[in-house]
């Protein structure tokens, strides 16, 4: 049996479905003329601002993290992916992108250490730690010397202050 089903409910989502793809392909068409003409895509935002890509006082694990990934040049990958998972925006050939040692998952260098600087030291698409089950002994000692050195600075500071 079922529910009924009429007309103006079957042609609504063809219709959404339509206009739809026909925005996707004239947005295409554009952003390729503007490559093609050599300007830059004028929806696309290159950077974040600072004051929102990097905090003043990140973390003392999120800074050792940054060392411990690397940062590789997305032209030098072999069968990378089209697109960022955290932004969704493709990557392109200069681009600086952060490569995962365990998963091996890439991102944006900005989208991944937005991630880090939030205290998260697991990929964001699939959970796997960061740092490598081999260089978890020197992540700890390397973190836990960073943090009585920001214990130190901080009394310093009180102290002086």
């Amino acid at each position: 049996m079922g529910f009924p089903v009429t007309y103006t409910e079957e042609l609504f989502p063809s219709m959404l479905l339509l206009l739809l793809t026909v925005h996707d392909v004239l947005t295409h068409l554009v952003m390729s003329c503007f490559r093609l003409l050599w300007l830059p895509p004028f929806l696309r935002r290159e950077s974040t601002p600072p004051e929102i890509q990097f905090p003043l006082n990140p973390p003392p694990s999120a800074v050792i993290l940054r060392e411990f990934l690397p940062v590789v040049k997305f032209s030098d990958l072999s069968d990378p992916p089209e697109n960022c998972v955290v932004c969704l925006y493709e990557f392109e050939g200069a681009e600086e992108i952060r490569l995962l040692m365990n998963c091996k998952h890439i991102f944006h260098r900005r989208c991944v250490e937005r991630w880090i600087n939030h205290n998260h030291d697991t990929c964001p698409l699939c959970r796997t730690p960061f740092v490598p089950d081999g260089m978890v002994d020197e992540f700890n000692q390397r973190l836990s010397a960073a943090c009585r050195t920001a214990e130190l600075a901080a009394e310093f500071s009180s102290v002086s202050g």
